[in-house]
């Protein structure tokens, strides 16, 4: 048995992973789901990073798996060494570039879809619309699902897009990528391409939109268990 940790990207909470971690707990593992201090203006990875050990530390089983969906991806390998992690997934996700804050890569790499927006508030902090959720979010997830999805988001602060990286070197333990294919968020062809050319890691596609735990439960629920092997 295993503990899995899954960590939850911008705008969202615990909750996302609802249907998944059912999944995994019928299966007999363990599972952590921290929320992240998003509403926090001054709270960057560092801070989620916290979040995401203290939550954690308590766990019994092993081996440990980290889970980042999205912008979790800047996340996990913060707190990889500390947790003694012997697996990081990404879903969707983000992946930091030590001594690059996260706007810089979106300058420079096309990761980002240019349909997606989000509103910036103007006071370090930024939303999306029920709308564009559902448009950008939860396009491929029941549509009642995907309201109910969209009325749950957060608030979100700009900081861990503005803020130099504090990863310095990348953890020397198994890496897997799950490139959602339909994915209106990040470019699902950056997914299957950076991840593998930058960390080595290994490539699972799935028919998704950006939201896989939503949309495709038992099939992102079958990959993560592979990784507990």
């Amino acid at each position: 048995m295993a503990t899995f940790v899954l960590v939850h990207g911008h705008w969202h909470g615990p909750w996302c992973w609802e249907l998944v971690e059912e999944r995994l707990l019928a299966a007999g593992h363990e599972v952590v789901s921290p929320t992240l201090p998003c509403e926090l203006r001054e709270a960057g990875c560092t801070a989620n990073a916290r979040a995401v050990s203290d939550a954690a530390s308590r766990a019994l089983q092993r081996p440990l798996v980290l889970v980042g969906h999205s912008a979790g991806g800047m996340t996990i390998p913060l707190v990889a060494d500390q947790l003694d992690a012997s697996h990081l997934v990404f879903v969707a996700s983000l992946l930091p570039v030590p001594g690059k804050t996260m706007d810089q890569q979106f300058a420079e790499e096309p990761i980002i879809d240019p349909a997606f927006t989000f509103v910036d508030d103007g006071d370090g902090l930024s939303h999306v619309s029920p709308d564009d959720a559902i448009r950008f979010f939860y396009h491929d997830c029941d549509p009642r699902a995907a309201r109910r999805a969209a009325a749950r988001l957060r608030p979100q602060t700009l900081t861990p897009l503005t803020e130099t990286t504090p990863l310095g070197t990348w953890p020397a333990i198994a890496k897997t990528y799950v490139a959602c294919q339909f994915d209106r968020v990040i470019q699902p062809q950056w997914q299957l391409a950076a991840p593998k050319a930058r960390l080595g890691a290994s490539i699972v596609p799935l028919d998704s939109g950006h939201s896989a735990m939503l949309s495709r439960p038992d099939e992102l629920t079958a990959i993560l268990l592979r990784t507990a092997i």
